[in-house]
Formats: structure tokens, C-alpha cells, sequence
């Protein structure tokens, strides 16, 4: 076994990246970074009937998006094909290796821990229909090994025939009678199963020569010295075979040491998180945006405006704590304070409104002038034209209160363009007969503002409703209509200062024209 340590992550490109699989790549790589190990990224595109196109390409993206970085097995974008010092394992695609893993079906047949198995599927249909006849449920076990076509109760002969003449046949693992199988998880503990409650699961297919997951990943694994295995849990049910294949192979003394995460689960706590529980929801459980083969398009959280460290954080928060109040964590400190000992072993709740807040917390440590950057350019696609010193001092008062960079413009369009409309809801509450002369001499005080500051703008208009006797809320709540169109945004005397004289000015009579 290496010295050092070594994870991977081995997802099938079967569709889209979860953010269940993200959060498996990211305690992996937390796993490995805090002990100065490696983190090994692989596919395992065995199952040639679920492969998905742009699958793999989508995976080796959303990593790098989180700031995932393998150390193995991508480079510049792409899977490895060809060995490197760096990459000493390549190729890291599984169908790549395929060469690799007869050679050990067939030594397991060869030393009687796997065996042939003839059956045609239609045969296994015609079982599965009988016993369900009966009220009972078909497994390809102990009980009925011997009695099927398989090459344990043909001759050498019949079997030699059947592999030469067709490639309608397998190699399945055969799974001891009464054993008692004894594991350990790093976060479940000591676990203990009969092998008479399992069945004999399929290694190796000939019809397209390749392994199924069970054997490609334990022979990769221990060829790419592979020290520890951090997945799902919906592979702990195979933890006994794979335990027993280490032992078959002959590699108990260095097989790796095993952790199964919970599953991330729905709002409500009731079943795993899945696309369709974002829809029905409102929102993402795929890191990137994913369309396909029928065009139809499933949100990503990059493109629904979320922060990657934002996802990231909120990830590692699914299924772990640090035991302290702090929240918020970069991905070095998330590094140096992951540990799998404070990883839960039960499912991990998704919380809508959680995400929202960690992106809320991200944008608002980020500095005021790179929101500006990324907001100028959905401005640019809007087709505003602003100078980025303004648009800095708009994202100034608009920052406590937005949680994505897209919400600026919901918040502060008027900022950039007068109203087309007015909410009359506010106007019916505060526009009177008097209203038309109060902005008037209002206007007319503006104008012969010299200093037009938010501090001296902010002096004036309060000293001149004192002054005049005018009801201080009427009088805002109407400057504010006339600046925004509705009873909403920062303070009046800022949105004025900011936009300028002439522009409120503007405003101020075309809201008297409108209402005249």
C-alpha cells in the first residue's frame, strides 16, 4: 500500500453531476489535501448501455468550477490517456483499461471464487416470473448455482464450448455459504454481514468485454494504490463483496480503508434529494446548467448566479460540522478542519434558504468593485451603458441587500433608468390635491443646490417640510415614487445624490405630468 495518502473519486458518466457526487468529490479532496496526499479523479464508464454523451466533460468542468483540482487523471480539461510522471496510472477512463480486467475474471474462475454463468436473459426472466408466481423472489445465490447453466455443474468440455461458440455469458463472483464477513467504516464502525444473504453479483461481461462496477474499481483501486474509499452509501449493501473480492485477488494485507457518506435528503427530510424535487422546489441539484438529448434543460447552481465557494461551503456543511459555531469556511479552511470523524452517518437534510444565505455571506465579503465587474457585464447584455465608478457607488447601497449579482438590477434599475410606471397602491395613499406645488418647490430648491451630496440633499428636504409644515411621510414616500416607481430602495437623499440633479429634476416632473 502507498505511503501516502490517495483517494478518487469514480464517477460513471451516466448524466449530469449531482451535487451529491460533488459533495463525494469534496471530502475526498479535503480527505486528501489535510494529510499532503492525492486526489485522483477516474471514470468508471464500464455500463456501456448508460453512457451519456458530454457526461464526463460535464464532471471534469463542474470539479473545476468548485475548485476541485485532481492530481491525477486530468490535465488541461481533459481525462489522461497516456502515463506521466505526474499521471503514472493512465489511463484513467475505465473503458481504456478494459484490456486489464479478464485477466482477473479469469483468475478468480481459475482458483474457484467466480465461476461461468450461461444463462440467457430471457431464461433469467422466465425464473424471476416463475418464483414471483409463487409469491417468492429469484436471487442467483448458493441455492441455485448448481441447478442453472453455469460452468459449475457443466463439463470442462460443455463450458470450454459455450465461451468459445457465443458471448452471451458472464463470470459471477461466488459468494461463500455462511460466512460471516467482518468490516469496518471509518464513520459507521464495525459491521458484520452472512454471505448467505447475499448474491452472486456479475464481474465480468463478454458481450462487451468489459467489468461491471464491482470488479473494475477494486483492481483500479489497488493498481493506483488507492489507500482509502470515500462514496456513497448506497455502496455499503456491496462492502461484504468487495471485501471478499480483496481477499479472492489476494490483496486483504493493503485493501483500502472504506467510509460511506449518507445521502443528501429533500427539504422535508422524507427520501433523497433529487432533479425533481428541485423543480417542484425552485431549485438547483446539479452544480452545472445540463441539457439533454431532448433539449430539455436542468438548472445549475453556476448559472442560477451562485458563488463556487458558496456551493462549496454549503456542500461540506451537508453531512459535516466543526463542531464550533463558524460557518463560513474557505476551501484551505475547510482543508485543515475536515476530519471524518465529525461526518454524520445519517441522511443530511438540503435547505433551500441555507444556500441562499452562504451565497448572501460570500457576496458580501466580496470587495465592492468586483461586484461591479460582473454586474457592468449583465448591464452590457441588457444594454445599459453606465461608468464602472457609478456603477460601484449603485452596488454600495445595494449590497447588504442582495444575494445574488443578478438581483442589483431587480434592486437598483431605476438607478440606471427612470420608471415606465408608477405603483398607484402608494400613490393612492399619499398623492393629494397639494402634492403637484409641494415637488414643485421642492424641484426648485434641488436646483439651486450647489453641493448636491447625499449629506446636503439629505440636510435640505427635511428643513423644507419642517419649514413649509408638510407631512414628512406624504412627502417622502411621493420623492420616492418619483425616483423609483415604487416604495422600495435605499434612502431617498441617497438615490438622489447619486443619480444626479438633472435626472431627478426629470423625474420629479414627469411624475407631476403623470398625475396631473
Amino acid at each position: 500500500m502507498a505511503e501516502k495518502t490517495r483517494v478518487r473519486f469514480a464517477p460513471s458518466p451516466t448524466g449530469p453531476l449531482h451535487m451529491g457526487g460533488v459533495r463525494t468529490a469534496l471530502y475526498n479532496y479535503l480527505y486528501a489535501k489535510q494529510s499532503g496526499g492525492n486526489f485522483i479523479l477516474r471514470i468508471e464508464d464500464t455500463d456501456s448501455q448508460r453512457f451519456v454523451p458530454g457526461a464526463e466533460e460535464y464532471i471534469i468542468e463542474a470539479l473545476a468550477w468548485c475548485g476541485i483540482s485532481p492530481d491525477e487523471g486530468v490535465e488541461n480539461g481533459k481525462m489522461v490517456e497516456v502515463p506521466s510522471e505526474r499521471h503514472p496510472h493512465a489511463p484513467y477512463r475505465q473503458s481504456q483499461r478494459k484490456h486489464l480486467y479478464r485477466e482477473y475474471a479469469e483468475q478468480l474462475v481459475n482458483n474457484g471464487f467466480a465461476y461461468y454463468a450461461f444463462d440467457t436473459s430471457e431464461e433469467l426472466d422466465q425464473l424471476r416470473a416463475s418464483y414471483e408466481a409463487r409469491g417468492e423472489t429469484f436471487t442467483y445465490n448458493y441455492l441455485v448455482r448448481d441447478k442453472l447453466t453455469t460452468s459449475i455443474n457443466l463439463s470442462e468440455e460443455e463450458t470450454q464450448k459455450r465461451l468459445t461458440e457465443g458471448n452471451h455469458w458472464v463470470v459471477r463472483f461466488k459468494m461463500p455459504v455462511d460466512r460471516v464477513v467482518k468490516m469496518h467504516d471509518m464513520i459507521r464502525g464495525d459491521i458484520e454481514v452472512n454471505s448467505s444473504t447475499l448474491d452472486d453479483k456479475v464481474l465480468w461481461k463478454a458481450i462487451d468485454e468489459l467489468p461491471t462496477y464491482h470488479l473494475a474499481n477494486i483492481v483500479d483501486d489497488h493498481l493506483m494504490e488507492i489507500t482509502d474509499v470515500i462514496r456513497g452509501e448506497e455502496w455499503l449493501p456491496s462492502l461484504p463483496l468487495h471485501y471478499l473480492l480483496y481477499e479472492a485477488l489476494g490483496w486483504s494485507h493493503n485493501k483500502p480503508n472504506f467510509a460511506h457518506l449518507s445521502l443528501l435528503l429533500k427539504p422535508d427530510g422524507k427520501g433523497k434529494l433529487s432533479k425533481r424535487d428541485g423543480d417542484r422546489l425552485g431549485f438547483p441539484v446539479f452544480p452545472l446548467e445540463w441539457r439533454n438529448s431532448e433539449g430539455e434543460v436542468s438548472r445549475g447552481y453556476r448559472e442560477d448566479g451562485y458563488f463556487p465557494e458558496a456551493f462549496v461551503n454549503l456542500l461540506a456543511f451537508l453531512g459535516w460540522n466543526p463542531g464550533t459555531e463558524q460557518e463560513i469556511f474557505t476551501l484551505e479552511q475547510l482543508v485543515k478542519e475536515f476530519t471524518l470523524e465529525r461526518v454524520i452517518k445519517s441522511g443530511a437534510k438540503f435547505n433551500p434558504d441555507k444556500a441562499h444565505w452562504y451565497n448572501q455571506e460570500y457576496l458580501r465579503m466580496r470587495k465592492t468593485d468586483e461586484l461591479a465587474k460582473d454586474f457592468s457585464q449583465i448591464l452590457s447584455q441588457k444594454g445599459v451603458k453606465s461608468d464602472i465608478n457609478y456603477v460601484t457607488e449603485v452596488i454600495s447601497l445595494l449590497k447588504e441587500r442582495a444575494v445574488f449579482i443578478k438581483d442589483f438590477w431587480e434592486l437598483g434599475e431605476f438607478f440606471f433608468k427612470a420608471p415606465a410606471d408608477y405603483d398607484l397602491s402608494v400613490k393612492a395613499k399619499f398623492w393629494k390635491a397639494e402634492t403637484p406645488q409641494i415637488l414643485d418647490d421642492i424641484t426648485k430648491s434641488l436646483n439651486e443646490l450647489q453641493d448636491f451630496s447625499k449629506e446636503s440633499v439629505e440636510l435640505l428636504i427635511p428643513s423644507l417640510i419642517k419649514e413649509r409644515g408638510w407631512q414628512m411621510g406624504a412627502v417622502m414616500n411621493t420623492l420616492r415614487l418619483a425616483m423609483v416607481g415604487a416604495s422600495r430602495g435605499p434612502g431617498v437623499a441617497d438615490i438622489i445624490a447619486l443619480i444626479g440633479k438633472e435626472e431627478s429634476l426629470s423625474r420629479i416632473q414627469k411624475i407631476i405630468k403623470a398625475f396631473a
